[in-house]
């Protein structure tokens, strides 16, 4: 918001008045979006990570999947080996 104000032509110093915020800060932000749009304000649901930090997410993220699914599948082996015996015909 603060950064479109910004772009959108009015000054530091209004911005800075209308929001109550440092007109430093404005500049700062004005300052940091404009030299990268992609990684700026990377704290605020963006994460710039390296290839490894996301290769690592990635595999943790499968892991954390791989042993959910083992869990069900544990479950379910529980729940038909116990029925398996009432339906038998034998």
């Amino acid at each position: 918001m603060v950064v479109e104000l910004h772009k959108s032509g009015k000054s530091s110093r209004e911005i800075s008045r209308d929001l109550d915020i440092p007109s430093e800060m404005v500049r700062r932000w004005s300052r940091e979006f404009s030299s990268s749009e992609d990684s700026s304000f990377a704290g605020n649901g963006k994460r710039i990570l390296s290839a490894e930090q996301q290769e690592i997410s990635d595999l943790k993220k499968a892991l954390k999947d791989a042993q959910i699914e083992r869990d069900i599948l544990k479950k379910a082996v529980g729940i038909f080996s116990k029925s398996d015996n009432k339906y038998s015909g034998s």
